[in-house]
């Protein structure tokens, strides 16, 4: 929102300065963006005589001027290519070192075709005081010679703030004052519209839409015919002031529209009378309709956007532009006036729908006093007829406005239990009844029975009241007050917390990177993943593709890895920790650390020869974030239970006991193919929440280190077992044999073929035997291998390969 400091105190009676205002503005909530004042930057420039304008000796359409800069020193040559310079005329001089605003340029001397140029006169854009570049400021004659043109002339200083959606009452500059004026920094200066006596019957009728749904989109439509006027260009001073604040004049009966709208905070728009077919009709468009608006683009309409129709169709898109057809010109001699409310959701939808910014759109969206029609109406006529002539037909009114009205409760003493400031009841009472509100009540408790004004639908219960006397009194009256803090600090993160924290550290560490994806996804994409299911379908999402909440992060990394290897990142390893989704209520939700690698192991390297990821990949993920997670790694268990989403065979889950702590594996391809990825991915999916919390124990020490200064033996076996029995089921058996002795098992080798009957593998373990008080005997050694042996025919029914 901008305005100039004049235009606001066409309504603020105040003696602050421009430095006052910005910051009373910034500590009511209306932030302060930008403040330019073109006094500042125009200092350096002063009033100049110019005595000769003669012909340039090389050039045709440049003269070389003789100015007297009326300081005392010499006149000046200056070189000007304005073609109304001539001698005798009084301008504005910038000399050599001064910054022109336009630009930025620093001036310097220098020579224009062979001849030397001292300085320059100035046109009013290359000051930044308007559009005009026709020719050098052209100042009157009695203008003294030699003073800065701060001095000269009316330079008015624009401030631009930020508005919050939901203050509209503050997109007028009426509104602001009105904050600035209860704040203490003025007074408001009185507002009285004086209704335009209508002189014969509107030829123009208005009338809404005969379905209710029309009614609820334009509630109230106000309108008036003026005949006889005479459109031409606005007076200087409203020129000036929309200028200013980046508007572009266009005529008298369009700029009347946008200086009510940026001053009350209400917009108008002005058909040309001529050009409409029969009566106006407010109603909803019909599916298809198509209309060309005052930006010259053509807009298909809907069953959901707002219109102003007349016999013939749609002459403007209500609450967000007009249509170019009726739009006013410098031939129009009637006008027909519109004041209308619109429902602020569907002005919103449109505007989105249709890409269209405008001022009107911006206001009404956030909501319009609904008491405002009648009044905009009757100051737009008066300006209307003073700058233009004609005259104004009766009032045509269909509707009435929405209902606004809202009587809220205020305690005092909540302000200070809220905010933490004492603040007297009468000063709540003179705050709130300065920025318009009505004390309907007061009780004998000192409670207030406060009337919201109609222009702000944001008050709707008794803490915004709190806040707007305290936002008024001062948020920076409010005291600073050190929170109370126990001896020791207390941990913040709870143990959920904790594991996903280290989670993500610990897969970020291993080389994959963070991504933060959408929670929903293409609902075929999550019938593949085992959702789908109604209840997580969404009602309005952001995309028509992206409508169901994910039942698995994992469609997401696997799309976003192939949009990174498109662009040229082929072996992409990704994660995320986050919920996923299994139904629709509350609760019905998992944390999950999720995460796929893709492509090869590595980039290619002359010693070692990349290779394809795979499930071992996904499970030493799996393990490391599980690990990190508190889970007791060494008690889990590796079963081919992965979901029908991972390639079978190549897949499995994580369990403790009975509980799935984690799934990993390669995708299936026939999932790949749905993706529209390629593969080959290895993922994993660890469930946060199903590791178990750690057991309290009853000191934080470490475990004594017992480290052996004596040698390990390492033996290997070989059993022949059915192909069925995972290898995990040997090594389990065989650490179990001694635990004492035997420190590690591990899997070096597996065979299957023709030497062994079908249906059976050979397994080879090393397992390696750590004595920690004496050194092992031969003896030792075998007692160990035939525990290992007898470990696990047992549990496996496996023998030792001859």
């Amino acid at each position: 929102m901008k305005f100039t400091l004049s235009w606001l105190k066409d309504h603020l009676e105040t003696d602050a300065t421009l430095d006052q205002i910005a910051e009373r503005l910034t500590m009511l909530g209306l932030e302060v963006e930008a403040v330019a004042d073109p006094r500042a930057t125009l200092a350096p420039f002063t009033v100049a005589e110019v005595l000769s304008a003669e012909k340039h000796p090389d050039a045709d359409k440049l003269r070389l001027c003789t100015v007297r800069p009326g300081d005392g020193g010499p006149d000046l040559q200056i070189i000007c290519g304005a073609p109304n310079a001539r001698a005798g005329m009084k301008g504005v001089l910038a000399r050599p070192g001064a910054a022109i605003p336009e630009s930025g340029q620093v001036l310097k001397t220098g020579k224009i075709r062979g001849v030397e140029s001292q300085g320059m006169l100035c046109s009013s854009r290359e000051l930044g005081l308007g559009d005009d570049h026709t020719g050098i400021i052209d100042l009157p004659a009695e203008t003294p010679v030699g003073v800065s043109i701060v001095d000269v002339l009316a330079l008015d200083p624009m401030i631009e703030i930020a508005i919050t959606p939901n203050r509209p009452d503050c997109l007028g500059v009426r509104g602001i004052a009105r904050d600035l004026a209860a704040s203490g920094l003025g007074t408001l200066k009185p507002l009285t519209v004086e209704p335009v006596a209508g002189t014969f019957t509107s030829p123009i009728r208005v009338s809404h839409g005969l379905e209710e749904a029309d009614r609820e989109a334009c509630p109230q439509f106000v309108g008036r015919t003026i005949r006889g006027v005479k459109n031409g260009p606005s007076p200087a001073w409203v020129r000036d002031r929309l200028t200013a604040i980046g508007l572009r004049p266009i005529s008298a009966l369009v700029d009347v529209t946008n200086l009510i709208s940026y001053e009350f905070g209400r917009p108008l728009h002005v058909f040309d009378a001529d050009r409409l077919t029969g009566d106006i009709h407010p109603r909803l468009a019909r599916d298809g309709e198509t209309i060309r608006a005052l930006d010259e683009a053509d807009y298909t309409l809907t069953p959901d956007d707002v219109v102003i129709a007349d016999d013939a169709g749609p002459q403007a898109i209500g609450g967000v532009m007009g249509g170019l057809e009726t739009g006013c010109t410098e031939a129009t001699t009637t006008v027909f006036l519109e004041s209308a409310l619109f429902d602020p959701r569907r002005i919103a939808a449109t505007g989105r729908r249709l890409g269209i910014d405008s001022d009107a759109r911006y206001r009404f969206e956030r909501g319009v006093d609904p008491e405002s029609a009648g009044m905009g109406a009757e100051v737009a006529t008066r300006l209307i007829l003073e700058w233009c002539g004609g005259e104004a037909s009766e009032l045509v009114i269909s509707g009435a406005p929405p209902a606004w009205r809202l009587e809220l409760s205020l305690d005092p003493v909540r302000v200070r239990t809220l905010c933490g400031i004492t603040v007297e009841r009468a000063t709540c009472r003179r705050i709130l009844e300065a920025l318009g509100c009505e004390i309907v009540a007061e009780d004998s408790d000192g409670v207030l029975t406060v009337l919201r004004p109609s222009w702000r639908p944001d008050i709707t219960a008794e803490h915004d009241l709190v806040e707007e006397v305290a936002r008024v009194y001062g948020f920076d009256r409010i005291p600073t007050v050190s929170l109370p803090r126990d001896p020791m600090p207390r941990p913040v993160l709870t143990g959920a917390q904790t594991r996903r924290v280290t989670a993500r550290r610990t897969l970020a560490a291993r080389g994959l990177s963070e991504c933060v994806t959408w929670s929903f996804l293409p609902k075929a994409h999550a019938e593949a993943f085992g959702g789908g299911l109604p209840a997580l379908d969404l009602a309005n999402p952001i995309s028509s593709e992206l409508d169901a909440m994910r039942p698995s992060i994992l469609p997401n990394l696997a799309t976003a890895a192939q949009r990174n290897a498109d662009r040229g990142v082929a072996n992409a390893a990704l994660f995320e920790v986050g919920p996923q989704f299994h139904g629709g209520e509350p609760g019905e939700q998992r944390m999950v650390a999720a995460g796929l690698r893709m492509g090869a192991s590595g980039p290619r390297h002359w010693d070692v020869r990349p290779r394809p990821v795979d499930a071992f990949d996904a499970k030493a993920d799996a393990l490391a974030a599980l690990a990190a997670a508190g889970a007791p790694v060494g008690s889990l268990q590796t079963v081919t239970e992965a979901p029908a989403w991972y390639h079978p065979g190549r897949s499995g889950a994580l369990k403790l006991g009975p509980k799935v702590l984690a799934w990993f594996g390669e995708l299936h391809p026939g999932v790949l193919r749905l993706l529209d990825v390629k593969g080959p991915m290895a993922a994993f999916e660890v469930f946060l929440e199903a590791v178990p919390e750690p057991k309290a124990k009853p000191t934080k020490a470490r475990p004594l280190l017992r480290a052996s200064a004596l040698q390990p033996v390492e033996r290997d076996f070989a059993f022949v077992v059915d192909q069925t029995v995972p290898a995990e089921t040997l090594v389990r058996a065989a650490k179990g044999a001694d635990k004492g002795l035997i420190r590690d098992v591990a899997v070096f080798d597996v065979y299957q073929g023709e030497r062994l009957e079908a249906g059976r593998k050979s397994v080879a373990l090393c397992v390696t035997l750590q004595p920690t008080d004496r050194t092992l005997t031969d003896e030792d050694i075998d007692a160990a291998g035939q525990k290992v042996v007898a470990a696990v025919a047992k549990a496996t029914g496996g023998t030792l390969r001859g």
